[in-house]
């Protein structure tokens, strides 16, 4: 296998990694409705390009986080699948970033639509 067929091979894996994910895990599924809020209300209220563009950061920042989540729980459950404290802290380190993630997003959604909105 050539470097390019092995590059084009690299996208095929990480596209089933990401319909693995929203396939089998409902809290990136709400956040795929979430983002797709965001972009009807940013299409309605006309945004200005600064203002698409931190919303589509947001969206890749949770979304990646929320990708970087699922591996970590995948993977610490092929190291011990039996409870362990410290695999439990991994988990929800790995959540926390999610949290923290969505947090920080919806922080960046009502800066930028509440001015819209009042």
């Amino acid at each position: 296998m050539n470097k390019f067929t092995r590059f084009l091979k690299s996208f095929q894996y990480a596209w089933y990694g990401i319909v693995y994910t929203v396939t089998t895990q409902p809290n990136f599924r709400r956040h795929i409705v979430v983002a797709v809020i965001a972009l009807l209300a940013g299409w309605y209220y006309d945004l200005f390009a600064w203002e698409w563009c931190m919303i589509l950061l947001s969206i890749g920042f949770v979304w990646t986080a929320e990708l970087i989540n699922t591996a970590f729980e995948h993977l610490t459950d092929v190291v011990t699948p039996e409870y362990n404290p410290l695999v439990g802290k991994v988990k929800d380190i790995a959540a926390g970033a999610v949290l923290f993630a969505a947090i920080a997003a919806g922080i960046v959604g009502l800066i930028i639509f509440l001015p819209y909105i009042f």
